[in-house]
């Protein structure tokens, strides 16, 4: 990329935007128990299986579903009971139940009044929804684009440019701000914009791919150098 002159911001929004105030690792936890089985997976190997099932589901109860049955399918226990798992982690997740991560509001209210902004989350509709109602981000944003349901998945570069689409802007003046290196680096990548990483703490070793600039926190997106850095790259 050079000289880009950036005119749209687009976010993730699962842990990047906002977060559920009850992990997924407390709910597995719930889960199992009230299922009566040990565990045999964790949040991470649920996160890392995550997008495989995301195409083929048409809710993210069924995409669970399907998720901890081939989970539970490959550790040699009956996929039913990886299901039943499934179906308590359902009961117990409350969609709205969230919390804007520190920095979020600023640096939202901050670059909508310089750029088009855009939402880009893998993740069903109604449940998306739910969570920007739950943090008042419902109309921050001037496009957003429930990929895995509206498109193919991220990182498939297909719902950046949708976004870029309704934005009227070209890759080569957008960045995108995401927490996974897998999606949404990979993902601005493939579409020709810029990356923006935001470590959640779950990534071990050096990026791959690499992004353009890395953020310790959304604080940072108020004030320069970011827009430069990633202007450069």
């Amino acid at each position: 990329m050079t000289d880009r002159n950036l005119s749209a911001v687009l976010f993730d929004l699962d842990d990047t935007l906002c977060e559920y105030r009850r992990s997924s690792a407390e709910i597995l936890r719930i889960a199992f128990d009230h299922v009566g089985v040990h565990p045999f997976f964790d949040e991470n190997d649920y996160r890392s299986r995550y997008p495989e099932f995301v195409d083929g589901s048409e809710t993210v109860d069924e995409l669970r579903r399907g998720c901890f049955a081939a989970i539970a399918r490959e550790a040699g226990v009956d996929p039913v009971v990886g299901e039943r798992v499934a179906d308590r982690f359902a009961t117990e997740r409350d969609h709205g139940d969230v919390r804007l991560l520190p920095g979020a509001r600023a640096a939202i209210d901050r670059l909508g009044q310089e750029y088009r902004l855009g939402l880009v989350t893998n993740g069903a509709p109604e449940m998306q929804r739910t969570k920007l109602a739950g943090v008042g981000l419902e109309s921050a944003f001037d496009t957003i684009v429930f990929a895995g349901y509206e498109t193919p998945g991220k990182p498939d570069p297909t719902p950046f440019f949708r976004a870029l689409e309704a934005l009227d802007v070209p890759a080569s003046e957008a960045v995108h701000v995401g927490n996974s290196v897998g999606s949404d680096v990979a993902g601005a990548h493939a579409a020709g914009v810029g990356a923006v990483w935001l470590p959640d703490g779950r990534h071990r070793g050096q990026p791959e791919p690499a992004p353009d600039h890395q953020l310790d926190s959304l604080t940072e997106l108020l004030e320069p150098p970011w827009v430069s850095d990633v202007a450069l790259s």
